[in-house]
């Protein structure tokens, strides 16, 4: 499973045009399953979500997590996070989740997401053509990957 993330001061998605998730400050995640993926899998990136210090605390130090700022979380599914371009110059999209599969992952992830946070959690919709705009606050963007736990 494998999390692109960024912190930002608002974010939000279109399908059809129509807002369909909006966050003030808050993260906004973007969430690429692959069908090895596993509970353990889910719940490692939640809590590394949940948990991770990126957020300026009173001394503008990244101390604080979404969670101890109250921030928002707007999740998008996107499976060419698991785009390959080692071979030719057209991405590769074998290693990303079956549809029927990286759906359940994805409503999974989002259901324990709002369980196990307390916040506001919005989110786009698994298989549609998305617009996603953002406001990137630092710029902060980081990169995590349940198969490559750096």
């Amino acid at each position: 499973m494998r999390a692109l993330i960024q912190r930002v001061s608002q974010a939000s998605v279109e399908v059809d045009q129509k807002i369909v998730g909006s966050i003030q400050a808050g993260l906004l995640v973007l969430l690429g399953v692959e069908d090895a993926d596993t509970a353990e899998d889910q719940d490692w990136l939640i809590q590394k979500i949940l948990k991770l210090r990126i957020f300026g605390d009173e001394e503008g130090k990244m101390n604080l997590s979404v969670t101890d700022v109250s921030g928002g979380i707007l999740l998008v599914s996107q499976f060419t996070l698991h785009a390959s371009t080692k071979k030719g110059n057209r991405p590769s999209f074998i290693k990303a989740g079956k549809p029927a599969f990286a759906e359940e992952m994805y409503q999974s992830f989002l259901e324990q997401l709002r369980q196990q946070s307390g916040l506001s959690i919005e989110a786009g919709i698994f298989g549609a053509h998305m617009k996603v705009e953002l406001l990137n606050d630092g710029p902060v963007t980081i990169w995590m990957d349940s198969k490559n736990k750096e």
